[in-house]
């Protein structure tokens, strides 16, 4: 059973990414706070959901959540500040759209970076510990797949509305046929090193 907050405090909100390891799209973040004793037998990391399940907790949290927020970072920003920075900076955005602005913040994974002040702690896969951050990582994840679904609909080539644009051996192939778009990540790999080898060669 997921716990409710980590603190003694009762404004404490929890926030998560998706999106980091995709070539292309932003990478999403989203924070949540959540009332006291507020409980779903479905809520999880999101990881461990379905798509349908994902897609009926997102209105459920948002109707019961004292205040959410998500914050897409565009793959400029991902390749000015790297996605690490970038992951943290979406994270800290989300937090402070929230009204009110919490007086304890979980993050999931290992790194954050402190904010206004406001105290932290980072729980490795605390997506699957506490019910804030998974109700994050529920928002943050369908918000962005529904990104990348319109992205699909300029770029229908890469079958973004499948793998939202994680390296999937389909991506990468389409990458080699058509080449990146501004919605590729330039500084991450988009290809494996022999495929860089194969299309300089091509290009020759």
């Amino acid at each position: 059973m997921l716990l409710g907050n980590f603190s003694e405090f009762l404004l404490e909100s929890g926030t998560d990414e998706a999106g980091r390891g995709c070539l292309a799209g932003p990478v999403t973040a989203a924070a949540v706070l959540l009332p006291t004793g507020f409980r779903h037998e479905l809520l999880n990391d999101s990881k461990q959901l379905t798509e349908k399940q994902r897609q009926y907790l997102r209105p459920i949290i948002e109707e019961h959540a004292i205040s959410f927020a998500v914050t897409h970072l565009d793959p400029l920003t991902i390749d000015e500040i790297n996605i690490l920075n970038a992951s943290i900076k979406a994270m800290q955005d989300s937090v402070l759209k929230l009204n009110p602005l919490p007086l304890y913040i979980i993050v999931d994974g290992n790194r954050f970076k402190p904010l206004s002040n406001i105290p932290h702690s980072c729980i490795v896969k605390g997506d699957s510990k506490y019910l804030s951050i998974a109700a994050a990582s529920v928002l943050a994840k369908t918000y962005r797949d529904e990104y990348m679904e319109t992205l699909h609909q300029e770029f229908p080539m890469y079958n973004w509305k499948q793998n939202k644009g994680y390296p999937t051996a389909e991506h990468r192939q389409a990458i080699a046929a058509f080449g990146p778009t501004k919605h590729h990540r330039m500084s991450f790999r988009l290809l494996p090193e022999e495929q860089l080898e194969f299309n300089l060669d091509l290009e020759l």
